[in-house]
């Protein structure tokens, strides 16, 4: 399976929906980074044909599951060169869309899922995540204006149990460069590091890890669930 993770707005998660929900449960699979192709090439923020075609390349020959990990600053340019590579779209699988309740990020993933849409991907394909829901929210209630424009276009696959809840163990994990199911499967004793600590650096870092464990317990079930509804 190749998966795209795009949105045309930033802040929706796109990264973290790849590195913490698609990857780690689909087995073997590579991630690949958009922004990191750019800045290997010095291109900055401009990707070129020849990149978008060596990463083409690379997923074709490939007989290992991928995710492209598409970042904000180059979403545009992947769009249009993906158009210009015609049938380019037909190497991915699906293509997942992260959106936050905030209404630039709902139009720009509505605007995401229209140029899709325009270049002949089908709307099951098309999978939205909803990020960042309070758990005393509903979908329907916090994404309205994109609930509303699926009921109008059928443009894309609307799952409600595909939401991932707010939780502020994506921004600890973020500073410790370490993923939910690596936290889950790491043995360590934590609280006999803390009581072993020597310093108040180590100390604060076994509370991290306390806490970010404990966290990670209810984040992943919520992960689980929300792979479930989205991806199959």
């Amino acid at each position: 399976m190749k998966v795209a993770v795009i949105n045309f707005s930033g802040n929706v998660g796109k990264s973290m929906v790849a590195k913490h929900l698609i990857l780690p449960r689909l087995k073997g699979a590579e991630l690949f980074s958009v922004e990191s192709i750019n800045s290997d090439e010095g291109d900055g923020d401009s990707m070129r044909g020849k990149q978008f075609g060596q990463l083409q390349e690379e997923l074709l020959l490939s007989d290992n599951p991928a995710v492209v990990d598409v970042g904000s600053s180059n979403v545009e340019d992947f769009m249009k060169l993906m158009q210009m590579f015609r049938g380019s779209h037909e190497d991915f699988d699906l293509f997942v869309v992260p959106v936050v309740k905030e209404a630039k990020q709902v139009r720009d993933t509505i605007a995401t899922i229209q140029a899709l849409a325009t270049m002949g991907v089908p709307a099951k394909k098309i999978r939205v995540v909803f990020n960042k829901l309070e758990t005393d929210e509903t979908v329907e209630d916090a994404f309205y204006p994109l609930v509303a424009f699926h009921e109008d276009t059928k443009a894309f696959t609307y799952k409600p149990k595909a939401a991932i809840y707010y939780s502020e163990l994506y921004q600890k994990l973020r500073a410790y460069k370490i993923g939910v199911h690596d936290l889950m499967a790491d043995q360590t004793d934590y609280k006999a590091k803390l009581r072993e600590a020597k310093s108040p650096d180590e100390k604060a870092d076994a509370v991290a890890f306390i806490s970010m464990r404990r966290l990670a317990a209810s984040a992943q079930e919520n992960l689980d669930a929300v792979y479930a509804a989205a991806m199959r």
